[in-house]
């Protein structure tokens, strides 16, 4: 799940952008219960954007990469020639999962890109609720302290390509909502520190998904995690997804 950078900077718009993606750093902190560590960064000024000069080595290397696994959609970004945002996969989407498709349909029409794998670099709760589904949980510091830093996927997503993850994931009825997260990318240049999004469980349940797993999350969700997952088309019909979670919080 990445923030899309706001502002213009003189130059090659995607250099502007690594330059944002790495010095933007995110800061944690927790002002009472109730606020989460990602509501924070909304309510906070963000560090000014980086002075413009010469780039190092290993910073070309890493504008190389991510050019090369966003060059071929240039014509599919929006009109300020922004580059795509990056979208951090931790379940079904990956490869190798039954949501997998969708990915490998908007790469074929150039609307998503592989960046690399990807880990967070805060401990965050990741659970399975019905059915096995996953769910990465936006929720406040002090219930991080069973979490883990989630492993995944990075991938560079154009408007179109995002507004098709969208749907898949219900932002529109409250399945899941798309918030930014801050992951480390490994890529040619090796690691490095970038702001992506991801979709989050929608908090109106979060804290009941948390509770209903016992306050433990997994680092990844595997094909092992994953054992005993049902398609969408072959759950009980007649029930919202939204139903469907209700029944197995209060289970």
């Amino acid at each position: 799940m990445m923030m899309v950078a706001d502002g213009r900077q003189a130059g090659h718009p995607l250099r502007a952008w690594v330059h944002r993606a790495r010095l933007k750093m995110v800061c944690y902190k927790w002002d009472g219960p109730g606020q989460s560590q990602l509501d924070w960064r909304h309510t906070h000024h963000q560090p000014p954007p980086p002075p413009r000069g010469s780039s190092s080595s290993s910073d070309q290397i890493f504008i190389r990469s991510i050019r090369t696994a966003t060059g071929r959609r240039q014509s599919s970004m929006g009109a300020a020639g922004d580059p795509a945002p990056l979208v951090f996969t931790y379940g079904t989407l990956k490869r190798g999962f039954s949501n997998h498709r969708l990915l490998e349909e908007l790469s074929a029409s150039g609307d998503a890109t592989l960046v690399g794998p990807a880990v967070t670099s805060a401990r965050l709760p990741l659970v399975c609720g019905p059915y096995r589904v996953p769910f990465l949980l936006n929720l406040p510091v002090p219930a991080v302290a069973a979490a883990h830093r989630v492993r995944g996927e990075a991938y560079a997503v154009t408007p179109r390509g995002l507004a098709r993850l969208d749907e898949l994931e219900g932002v529109a009825t409250g399945h899941y909502e798309r918030l930014p997260v801050q992951v480390e990318v490994e890529g040619e240049g090796g690691t490095r520190v970038v702001e992506a999004i991801a979709y989050f469980a929608h908090r109106s349940y979060a804290g009941d998904l948390w509770r209903r797993s016992g306050e433990e999350g997994v680092p990844e969700y595997t094909h092992g995690v994953a054992a005993g997952y049902v398609r969408r088309k072959d759950r009980p019909q007649g029930q919202t997804f939204l139903d469907q979670i209700r029944v197995f919080v209060s289970s």
